[in-house]
């Protein structure tokens, strides 16, 4: 294995290398300061109804409550209608993908088109797993949250109960709670942070793709071109995880487009080092290296990744924002 290194390279080396340490910054600035600074947050002792109760959630700032994984941004829609969501687009992307496997041969996997489908359909596929969870204790155990009363012990309690009685509820309570969110807090950190990155990655690709496989038309590249195939994959991956997020009720912090950096700079390192092993042909020619325009191809691919997941940011804030004002009655704020 030989290495053929100019300076152009060195420059190439040093941009993925400060997005890739920018990026592991600004996750320690804002998730490891929320594995550390835990925040209790109290609800309202003087609700409209006096028969609420205190819960107690403790939760990490910037990270979702476990109910937010399979419960809808709509009143009353049962999310059992998210559960069937997810699953149906989980199924479409992967038949789709087993399409594209079987049109081509297993270089399609070299694409950072495959590995953005890929990453959306597990994104869909762990939402299934989690809604359909969600929809399990749900008929279990009805729970409301979002707005409404969190009640995670039903008890049929008197007026003349004691005060100590009443308290030991409310403790109790909160136990329930804190117990229900750690138990899935990990899959729901990692399905929060897949959600957010195939945001990003999706815009992006279908960027590259429309861009240079339909405007670009004198690309040789057969992937890259417009037909049935990619047209409907390059349009569906989108599709899906938009539709996703105007049933879900998912946060969308601006710092996780951090994990959306990380798995792109995962991608072109993975190109560097089969490339050093002596892998010749290169997905897209502006990632090929011993090439003195290289650095300013890499410098774009870095620009882009913000305005890419800004958009989606920008479709999740206006649907908070938007969505509340149109639906008062029907849409969770």
């Amino acid at each position: 294995m030989a290495l053929e290194t100019a300076w152009y390279d060195l420059v190439c080396y040093g941009i993925i290398g400060m997005a890739l340490l920018g990026a592991l910054w600004v996750l320690e600035m804002n998730e490891g300061a929320s594995r550390r600074d835990f925040e209790t947050t109290f609800a309202s002792l003087l609700l409209s109804r006096p028969e609420d109760e205190v819960v107690v959630s403790v939760l990490h700032r910037g990270h979702v409550s476990t109910p937010q994984l399979w419960t809808s941004c709509w009143r009353g829609l049962h999310p059992f209608c998210l559960l069937v969501t997810r699953f149906l687009s989980f199924v479409i992307m992967l038949l789709f993908l087993l399409w594209d496997v079987l049109a081509y041969d297993a270089s399609i996997f070299f694409y950072y088109t495959e590995w953005t489908i890929i990453l959306v359909t597990i994104y869909f596929a762990l939402g299934t797993i989690v809604s359909a969870h969600g929809c399990w204790r749900c008929f279990n155990k009805p729970l409301i949250h979002n707005g409404a009363k969190a009640e995670f012990l039903r008890r049929d309690v008197e007026e003349t109960m004691s005060t100590n009685l009443i308290a030991s509820n409310k403790l109790e309570s909160q136990y329930v709670e804190e117990d229900f969110q750690q138990r899935a807090g990990f899959w729901g950190f990692i399905m929060q942070t897949i959600y957010q990155t195939c945001a990003g990655a999706a815009i992006l690709t279908d960027i590259v793709f429309w861009v240079w496989g339909v405007i670009v038309p004198f690309l040789q590249n057969p992937h890259l071109r417009l037909s049935p195939l990619t047209g409907c994959m390059h349009a569906l991956n989108a599709f899906f995880l938009l539709l996703d997020t105007s049933l879900n009720n998912l946060p969308f912090p601006w710092f996780r487009v951090s994990y959306f950096v990380l798995w792109s700079c995962g991608y072109v390192i993975f190109q560097w080092v089969i490339h050093a092993f002596g892998f010749k042909w290169w997905p897209y020619p502006f990632l090929e290296l011993n090439n003195k325009w290289a650095p300013i191809w890499y410098l774009c691919l870095a620009v882009i990744h913000a305005p890419c997941y800004g958009v989606y940011y920008l479709i999740v804030r206006a649907k908070n924002t938007i969505l509340p004002r149109l639906f008062p009655q029907a849409f969770l704020s």
